[in-house]
């Protein structure tokens, strides 16, 4: 089976960086498709990026494009999330899934293996 591993998050003032990372291993076919998706108290799991790992292509939605940038590294088997300017409404639980897909898809019920999430704390 698919498993996922993220490590990375923190505490970091408004405006700094931080880098994501996330240990992927099983089926690579069961896992084309890498997301990140974060989750703030009271609200809904939210997409942030997506990679299909043979060809690096990469999709994000308004709310982090041109400040975050996702990538992967085949050999290691690990996806990364950079993280820049970093806004106290990024401040969430961020977890790294895994789909088989071929289209770039954002919905949660989309991704079937989750990794158990890594606090990101933005002060302002």
């Amino acid at each position: 089976q698919v498993q996922l591993v993220e490590s990375g998050g923190g505490l970091v003032q408004a405006g700094g960086s931080l880098r994501l990372s996330c240990a992927a291993s099983g089926p690579t076919f069961s896992r084309n498709l890498m997301g990140w998706f974060r989750q703030a108290p009271g609200k809904e799991r939210e997409f942030v990026a997506g990679i299909f790992w043979t060809s690096g292509t990469t999709y994000y939605p308004d709310s982090v494009k041109g400040r975050f940038t996702m990538s992967r590294d085949n050999a290691k088997n690990r996806v990364y999330l950079q993280m820049n300017s970093l806004k106290p409404e990024d401040t969430a639980v961020y977890y790294c899934a895994a789909a088989s897909s071929f289209s770039p898809v954002r919905d949660p019920k989309q991704f079937y293996y989750w990794g158990q999430g890594t606090q990101v704390t933005v002060s302002s």
